[in-house]
């Protein structure tokens, strides 16, 4: 979808928190995403280079994205990935591009950091458009019971996913609040 305006994607800055959890208070209707960006934000999985903002021409922040560090656990070892979550568009800017812009933008930036995959836990109908496909056919699961077609991975590097096969873990931010 084209943008009717300019759009910059760039990372947050300290002047943008109480706009970000302005827009994830009001894009969820609850503040239990402003928190746990909150609480990742204080945790070692954060990587500010990944929590990136959605700022019009004019300089109005209307998206956030965060992609934070997380485990895939299998047999043998410990494999370290990303999860984009949580994502929140001011609710008069949705279903415009904004989500998708932001996407686009974090993953290709985790891939230049080196990052080999993602996991979401997100829409069906919205992710793959991505490259996210069900996590499940990957042999990858979630930590807890989820519907196999909502919890999603897409590898940034193609097969970096063909010998990974086990349990996501997430860090203690993306599970206590």
């Amino acid at each position: 979808m084209r943008l009717g305006w300019d759009l910059k994607i760039r990372e947050e800055k300290s002047i943008d928190l109480r706009k970000i959890k302005e827009i994830n208070d009001l894009a969820f209707g609850r503040e239990t995403e402003s928190n746990i960006v909150d609480a990742i934000r204080k945790s070692p999985h954060f990587i500010p280079q990944l929590s990136l903002i959605a700022e019009t021409g004019d300089g109005e922040v209307v998206g956030h994205i965060l992609f934070s560090i997380i485990s895939i656990q299998t047999k043998e070892e410990s494999v370290k990935s990303l999860v984009l979550a949580p994502m929140a568009i001011t609710p008069k800017y949705q279903s415009q591009g904004v989500g998708s812009t932001l996407i686009r933008e974090g993953l290709n930036r985790c891939g230049k950091m080196g990052f080999k995959h993602v996991v979401v836990l997100g829409h069906p109908n919205y992710y793959p458009r991505f490259g996210f496909i069900p996590a499940i056919t990957k042999g990858i699961k979630a930590p807890f019971e989820v519907p196999n077609e909502t919890f999603m991975v897409c590898e940034l590097k193609k097969n970096s996913l063909e010998k990974v096969h086990g349990t996501v873990q997430f860090p203690e931010p993306l599970m206590s609040v």
